[in-house]
């Protein structure tokens, strides 16, 4: 029997958590992560790496500020491309890092390019890889950030979730239940800590030059966001889309917070005549407090958007989702969320029975409390104490 002593490296003396953020929904999950693994006693040391997937420097550095997330320590600054393209280009720009940094874990949100990318990298060195946000799922392959999702998961050394289904998608999948840990939703957390900052919509129009007299209307004002490839790419989709879109606006005024892929596909269609600005306002793309503002004094939210999805939910704001499945189950089950597709007999009928005082009533879930990060950074620091006390010992043992 040995009688050596065993000790394992505390985890303050390890390398930092690289955390990394790509595009703009990664930005309001990666602050208060941040903030919790700051606060922490002892805190945890981390490095944080902007891909630059999200290149557009005013939306940045405006979102950065918004959330009160520091500037990051890396910007690998990718760029747009496709797929393939921005996904080589990530995991080339950041194996330096990793090299560089030997981080003690590589910790990736959501289902971006640059989350599977990074995760990619981090677990081909032997670095393990923490995904915030895992399991979710909407069983859609055509969707690319499926298929990141999938992946991300299957080489992820701890999966964190945001809502019960989640782990059950998990097991399917053969991941097993001690890796897993369900924490709650820290998009929710941005949600409650950004809500007393929030931009009023009167204030967000009038930045934009224009009259907030349409916030005004007897039924309010509803909120309109679309970006995806499946809604805006073809003519003919975004043609009907902005119809429907049209006819809601007669009864309810609408705010379109157009994403640059849309603005430019419209113009490119010559789809602009199908717009009415005296009952549908197009704005720019909006910072993180002007979004929620919007959408806290709204009387619906229609949108493709899965973050938006969560948010409305949290708000208990009506959401209908301009798509034909979900990877976020839980805003439909137990939240304000509907699923009309494209189908526009449902979205008329939906909105109308909204503006009559019959819409869905939902509740805030399970651990979307404002806390999530919080429960995040002390397993973390457990989990990571674990495996250095486990190193320590097998290192002892051979």
């Amino acid at each position: 029997m040995s009688n050596r002593v065993i000790t394992a490296v505390p985890v303050a003396d390890l390398g930092p958590v690289v955390c990394v953020v790509g595009a703009r929904p990664n930005f309001m999950k990666m602050a208060p992560i941040l903030r919790a693994m700051a606060a922490h006693v002892p805190p945890l040391r981390a490095l944080l790496v902007h891909t630059g997937q999200h290149y557009d420097k005013d939306m940045s550095d405006r979102l950065f500020e918004d959330l009160r997330l520091p500037r990051p320590d890396v910007n690998l600054e990718v760029g747009s491309g496709t797929h393939a393209i921005q996904t080589a280009e990530v995991m080339r720009r950041f194996e330096p890092v990793v090299d560089a940094h030997k981080p003690s874990c590589v910790a990736v949100v959501g289902d971006v390019n640059s989350t599977l990318a990074c995760s990619l990298v981090a677990v081909k060195k032997g670095v393990p890889v923490v995904h915030i946000e895992a399991g979710l799922r909407s069983y859609d392959r055509a969707m690319p950030e499926e298929i990141n999702r999938v992946l991300t998961d299957q080489i992820s050394d701890r999966l964190y979730t945001t809502e019960r289904t989640a782990e059950k998608n998990l097991a399917r999948e053969g991941i097993p239940a001690e890796r897993i840990f369900f924490a709650g939703n820290v998009m929710i957390d941005s949600v409650v800590s950004g809500r007393a900052n929030a931009r009023s919509a009167t204030d967000t129009l009038r930045a934009c030059h224009i009259d907030p007299l349409i916030l005004s209307h007897p039924v309010g004002y509803g909120v309109v966001t679309l970006h995806r490839p499946s809604n805006v790419d073809q003519p003919e989709t975004l043609h009907a889309l902005l119809g429907v879109l049209g006819e809601v606006a007669a009864s309810l005024p609408l705010v379109f917070a157009l994403h640059p892929r849309t603005r430019s596909n419209i113009d490119r269609f010559g789809l602009a005549g199908l717009i009415d600005p005296a009952r549908m306002v197009l704005l720019p793309p909006q910072g993180y407090l002007e979004m929620l503002g919007l959408m806290a004094g709204a009387t619906v939210v229609l949108t493709d958007s899965g973050g938006l999805q969560e948010e409305t939910t949290a708000l208990g704001v009506p959401c209908l989702t301009l798509r034909e499945n979900t990877e976020r189950p839980i805003t439909v089950e137990q939240g304000t969320n509907i699923l009309v597709g494209r189908d526009r007999v449902a979205i008329l009928a939906t909105v109308q029975e909204i503006l009559a005082g019959r819409g869905k009533c939902g509740r805030v879930p399970e651990f979307w409390d404002g806390h999530a990060a919080e429960r995040i950074a002390a397993d973390l620091y457990q989990w990571l104490n674990s495996r250095q006390a486990q190193a320590a010992l097998n290192s002892a043992t051979t």
